[in-house]
């Protein structure tokens, strides 16, 4: 294990480097790489493998499932021994660039904050993987020369691309020491958050059938398809368990054509999750309960509307386990070593970490600090700012990381 004399050293290294790593930052945050413009996805594909060619690693582009998105990536580096550890980030980010041009969300600097599209989510991480690699190649040659190295850039990851799990345990293997995904962290002081487990999340279509009618000469014939949807709206809302972790939220609603007929159709999009599994499962068995139910009839006749509950995708949550609690231990007794706390956080929102965590140890949140994820809004009072990563976060989180490998790699 190195001495603590080292830490110094490495951090120094880390921050007369910053302004390269910076300047890498901005290049990836200056091509907007929304998940639905493969094109920009795979320009920054090609930039990161060039950035991390100068560190011995080889390109691979893999095609993403869905052929409306871009390009997985996938880099290489060979090593001694039989020890392999994958450095997980993504490429895409939630920003149209019409949206980044009409709020004018590009690259600012502001005191300790860059704002711009994907600072922290997570084209800084992929930054911080390089500087964990490049602090590795220049004090720890022997540990950085032994491992095979593979970082794997997802280009769906906002839209949830299952391929993309699949892809990184078919390269890694279940023999691989961990799957390390540097999603955004928080600091806060000297603390550091390290992400121990994840919400699963299961997405449904909820349709209500009913029966048109002119809502003018013949309204009572009708069964109205929007009333039907809404209180099943309210009944779905009131699944909602905040004690249990668990959350459903009507995210999308639409139905009808025009204001004089009684609309016979509509349809609301919902998303669940929760934390534990046995909520998960309980809150998708609810929720399909739901199927068949019927409250609105017609006045004349009694013709029933009906609902239809449609599961379209679960990811099942990432629980806490022995296999990631083991690795946090390890970023723990790290980050002591260098004078930082590693605090366990559990997140509300998914990352292929989720994907990956019952076949390969997996830890999250190693990215640099920042806030306001997936924002590109701004307001003259602040109560809207957009997306920033903060600069001095990446030195010390670095540092954490680069220690934290070191005692996994040669415990």
């Amino acid at each position: 294990m190195s001495q603590p004399a080292s830490h110094p050293q490495i951090a120094r290294y880390l921050e007369a480097n910053l302004p390269i790593y910076l300047d890498l930052l901005r290049q990836m945050v200056a091509i907007n790489s929304f998940t639905a413009n493969p094109e920009g996805v795979n320009r920054l594909g090609r930039l990161t493998a060039e950035a991390f060619a100068d560190l011995g690693f080889t390109a691979e582009m893999v095609q993403a499932a869905n052929p409306h998105y871009g390009h997985h990536l996938v880099l290489t580096r060979p090593g001694l021994s039989a020890q392999k550890i994958g450095l997980i980030s993504h490429l895409d980010t939630v920003f149209p660039p019409e949206e980044e041009i009409l709020n004018n969300f590009a690259w600012r600097e502001e005191g300790d904050r860059i704002y711009g599209p994907g600072t922290v989510d997570i084209k800084g991480g992929t930054v911080m993987i390089y500087m964990i690699l490049a602090a590795l190649q220049q004090f720890f040659p022997e540990v950085f020369n032994q491992v095979t190295w593979l970082v794997l850039l997802d280009a769906a990851e906002e839209r949830e691309a299952r391929d993309f799990g699949q892809l990184c345990l078919e390269r890694l293997g279940p023999e691989a020491l961990a799957a390390l995904v540097f999603e955004g962290g928080q600091k806060v002081r000297n603390n550091f958050s390290v992400v121990a487990a994840r919400k699963g999340i299961a997405l449904y279509e909820v349709i209500t059938s009913g029966k048109a009618a002119h809502a003018g000469t013949s309204h009572p014939k009708g069964a109205n398809a929007i009333v039907q949807l809404a209180e099943v709206i309210w009944r779905i809302d009131s699944l909602t368990d905040y004690e249990r972790d668990l959350t459903f939220n009507v995210g999308v609603v639409s139905g009808g054509t025009v204001t004089n007929r009684v609309p016979h159709y509509a349809e609301a999009q919902v998303e669940m999750r929760a934390f534990a599994v046995d909520v998960f499962e309980e809150g998708i068995a609810r929720m399909l309960a739901l199927n068949g139910y019927s409250s609105v009839r017609s006045a004349k006749d009694g013709y029933p509307c009906q609902v239809r509950i449609e599961l379209q995708s679960r990811v099942a949550p990432w629980s806490p386990n022995p296999a990631t609690d083991h690795l946090l231990a390890i970023w723990q007794a790290a980050a002591r070593s260098v004078g930082l706390a590693a605090v366990r956080e559990e997140r509300g929102g998914l990352s292929d970490g989720n994907l990956i965590w019952r076949h390969i140890p997996t830890l999250d949140g190693l990215g640099p600090s920042g806030a306001n994820a997936h924002c590109s809004e701004q307001s003259p009072d602040g109560s809207k700012e957009q997306e920033y990563v903060e600069v001095s976060s990446f030195v010390p989180k670095a540092l954490l990381n680069v220690m934290a490998i070191l005692r996994l790699a040669r415990p």
